[in-house]
């Protein structure tokens, strides 16, 4: 399970697409190989719909051409097999692209074969009634044709493919012209004939490769546009009010990575001032996480802007989860866990602190679980967006009328507007192990103005009454104090609070193998298992 450094959670389940590989030669993104198979399935289900109403036109339309005797429009005809396998088909197509766990390019290959069938049955259907000798036969552009042009513009296919299919599409109505003539149905004179009706079908199979060039120019143009500096998008895993995060990887050293944009759609569609602060803010978050240098504080490698207006940065890609996920997923975690990650947490606060940032949106998903190389429970603080510049009035970068963080991990300073320092990290730190430690908020008020207010009056309950684990008296008493109303009853510092977590007989309750333990039961290593995220990362309200 690899992951990106964001805020992405990660747990068993379904694939997302991660783990594609980049597109090369003529082969599209995976991500819009997926979205022509869905296109596909919708094309199959209104297939079936439309194969069961002409049907039903069908027969209504000759009951009324024949003898008073046989007028009953529910009488069988012998093209209504031909027809139940062509529903039959498109509904299995159907069914078929909507499993999650299916190779996109098997699948459009696949529609390429449902196109041939469907023309074969489209030819038959039309040839197989008797036909009146002196009918004349006239260039006629047919179903087929139509069918093959829908396919050219909603499916993206390599021309070649397309043309090898339109072909063998295109001759079924002539095939079923000479079996109808073979049969007697219908004597249209000299073989030829089936050339001169149906030509115009052949016109539009080269009208049909022309459409899938542009298609799949079109493909590659987004794919050629996703490659940002030395970088090239694979996969979209999420995104949220203000960007968008992507696999990634290095062009020359094969590199994964994590790479976090933001488009200028995205500001465009808000208020100009609020735009230009959320940019502001963007830039602001990288400069933040690239003059960090603790280990436990996500990676930078990169940062810019493209030619077409889009900032992004590049980040390194976790194996992992975050700690929302993995309390949701496993539940409230041994006192002697939760001290050792609160402690990595300290360090890569402490960094951030001494150089004068305040972090301000400390929370569950913004503090990612993995395995570093030969440790497990490797913590690494994410999303410096909300991050405050101490001193510094030209970075504190807030949309009007806004109060920045996360109301359940909210200091009461920050719920007040008021002056703040690295104690407020502490505080939302102290929330976050109280959810470790108890699977539960420190308050359960519902609404982001109660939750502020609950944190801004209300007492916390111990978690050793809360938590279904025993909590030991120090736990409680650690994080009681780091939720103290007044700032300066809190720890002086991240690092006096590390000092308290790693007292002789805390931390060490939970040992090095004890992780490795467990994040060999739990989390084996598999990188198709992720879940989307909020690329975001920040809550403004």
């Amino acid at each position: 399970m690899k992951t990106c450094g964001v805020c992405r959670p990660v747990r068993q389940g379904p694939a997302t697409g991660e783990g594609s590989t980049p597109s090369t030669g003529k082969t599209l993104p995976n991500d819009l190989l997926q979205e022509a198979s869905f296109r596909l399935g919708i094309m199959a289900a209104l297939g079936a719909v439309l194969w069961l109403v002409a049907t039903f036109l069908y027969h209504l339309a000759a009951s009324t051409q024949e003898p008073a005797a046989d007028t009953s429009w529910m009488r069988p005809r012998a093209t209504d097999g031909i027809s139940a396998a062509a529903i039959v088909a498109s509904l299995g197509l159907f069914y078929y692209t909507r499993r999650t766990d299916r190779d996109p390019k098997f699948i459009l290959d696949l529609g390429l074969v449902y196109l041939v069938l469907t023309a074969l049955a489209l030819g038959f259907v039309t040839h197989w009634d008797p036909v009146n000798h002196m009918t004349d036969v006239v260039p006629t552009i047919t179903w087929t044709g139509a069918v093959l042009l829908m396919f050219a513009a909603i499916v993206p296919c390599a021309p070649s493919k397309m043309l090898a299919a339109g072909l063998i599409a295109v001759c079924m109505n002539p095939i079923a012209m000479l079996v109808a003539k073979a049969r007697g149905a219908w004597d249209f004179g000299p073989s030829v004939n089936v050339l001169v009706m149906h030509y115009p079908d052949f016109l539009l199979a080269g009208v049909a490769v022309l459409i899938s060039q542009v298609v799949m120019r079109l493909g590659h143009q987004i794919n050629k546009e996703r490659e940002l500096g030395s970088y090239k998008l694979i996969s979209l895993l999420g995104k949220g009010g203000m960007g968008e995060v992507w696999l990634a990887r290095h062009g020359m050293l094969a590199r994964e990575a994590a790479v976090k944009l933001i488009r200028p759609s995205l500001l465009n569609s808000g208020a100009s001032k609020n735009a230009m602060v959320a940019q502001r803010r963007f830039e602001q978050e990288a400069k933040a996480t690239a003059v960090l240098r603790s280990p436990h504080t996500i990676n930078l490698y990169d940062f810019g802007v493209t030619e077409d207006g889009v900032f992004y940065y590049v980040m390194e890609l976790l194996d992992g989860m975050n700690l929302e996920t993995l309390v949701k997923t496993y539940g409230p975690q041994p006192a002697g866990r939760v001290a050792t990650i609160l402690q990595q947490v300290c360090r890569s606060l402490e960094e951030a602190h001494q150089r004068g940032l305040i972090h301000r949106d400390i929370k569950p998903s913004n503090i990612f679980l993995c395995r570093m190389g030969g440790e497990y429970d490797y913590a690494k603080v994410l999303d410096f967006g909300l991050v405050k510049v101490v001193d510094d009035a030209d970075m504190e970068l807030t949309g009007e009328g806004a109060t920045t963080g996360t109301p359940a991990y909210m200091a009461p300073e920050i719920a007040l507007n008021q002056p703040i320092d690295g104690r407020a990290d502490l505080y939302s730190l102290g929330c976050v192990g109280y959810w470790l430690a108890t699977g539960q908020m420190v308050f359960q008020e519902k609404g982001a103005t109660a939750m502020m207010f609950a944190h801004i009056r209300d007492t916390p309950m111990k978690p050793s009454e809360r938590s279904e684990l025993p909590v030991p008296e120090w736990l409680d008493r650690t994080l009681l104090l780091c939720l103290e109303k007044e700032r300066e009853k809190r720890p002086a510092s991240a690092d006096s609070l590390r000092q308290m977590l790693e007292a002789p007989g805390r931390a060490g309750s939970w040992t090095a193998k004890e992780a490795e333990n467990w994040w060999n039961m739990h989390q084996p290593e598999d990188r198709g298992k992720a879940e989307s995220f909020d690329a975001a990362g920040e809550t403004v309200i």
